[in-house]
């Protein structure tokens, strides 16, 4: 018999966030989905959630989100799922501060400054998990992808943190460590890469070009061999809302586990090679 919680989840619009929203809400919980734009709130309001605005680079929105949702539930909340996310490809050289300032508003500081103005709910209430939907590039880093890569070691650190000092209080937080998942992560994160580099200016350029390509054949083949649908994060998240033991890290697609194994096994500079090469 499961035991209907209250979740509040960010970056529900489509993917994953949608997905769990519509997974979890099937188990019986009660889910408050958000959104960061007003057409994929009306379209989670048609599909019968209870849903809101949320732009986690917007204060402002995150306060009135979370005080929205708060005045559903009489000021108690069971979980958040910190979804919401985006990647920004391009060499570490080619990001200007601005780049790399809008990668860690919405990965990071948007998620921390969420996560603290639910934590004091949870700690009136004694009871409350935090998972955090990280990725694969939370442990390793691939090469283009370092601004995503730093704020999603960002978020494992913080998280770990929050682990240790929150130790005894009933308060859980769990990480999510997705590898290549059937989403429009690609084909946003080619947004971005367009808005914020000049790649025909850069000495990546030819490696830029088979970025692209490799982003353009994977969405054109449902993003390839190791690539799994979005329930396979879905019942990760099931695992962590649910179990009365929830784990601290839950791997998702063959390449994270791989990843895992090879980095506890190798030396550095043979992870090095390995992850030079490595494509997602």
């Amino acid at each position: 018999m499961i035991t209907p919680s209250t979740i509040l989840i960010t970056g529900c619009s489509s993917g994953i966030g949608l997905c769990v929203a519509q997974g979890l809400r099937a188990r019986g919980h009660r889910v408050f989905a958000t959104a960061r734009q007003h057409t994929d709130v009306q379209r989670l309001i048609d599909l019968g959630f209870e849903s809101h605005l949320l732009d986690l680079d917007d204060s402002a929105s995150i306060r009135q989100a979370v005080s929205w949702t708060l005045a559903q539930t009489c000021g108690t909340l069971d979980a958040l799922f910190n979804n919401g996310a985006f990647g920004q490809p391009g060499a570490v050289e080619d990001l200007s501060r601005a780049a790399l300032r809008a990668q860690f508003e919405t990965n990071l500081f948007g998620t921390h400054e969420l996560t603290r103005l639910v934590l004091p709910v949870m700690a009136r209430q004694g009871h409350g998990r935090v998972i955090q939907n990280s990725s694969v590039l939370g442990f390793v880093a691939l090469p283009y992808r370092g601004a995503y890569v730093a704020s999603k070691y960002a978020l494992e650190g913080l998280t770990d943190t929050l682990r240790l000092e929150w130790q005894g209080t009933g308060v859980r937080f769990i990480l999510i460590e997705p590898g290549p998942i059937r989403t429009r992560f690609r084909a946003n994160a080619t947004l971005a890469f367009k808005r914020h580099v000049d790649a025909e200016s850069s000495r990546h350029a030819d490696r830029y070009q088979a970025m692209e390509n490799h982003f353009r054949q994977k969405s054109q083949q449902g993003g390839g061999g190791f690539s799994l649908p979005p329930e396979a994060v879905l019942a990760k998240v099931i695992h962590a809302l649910e179990s009365p033991k929830p784990r601290i890290r839950y791997r998702v697609t063959t390449p994270t586990h791989l990843f895992a194994l090879l980095k506890r096994l190798l030396p550095d500079r043979v992870m090095d090679a390995i992850l030079a090469r490595a494509w997602l």
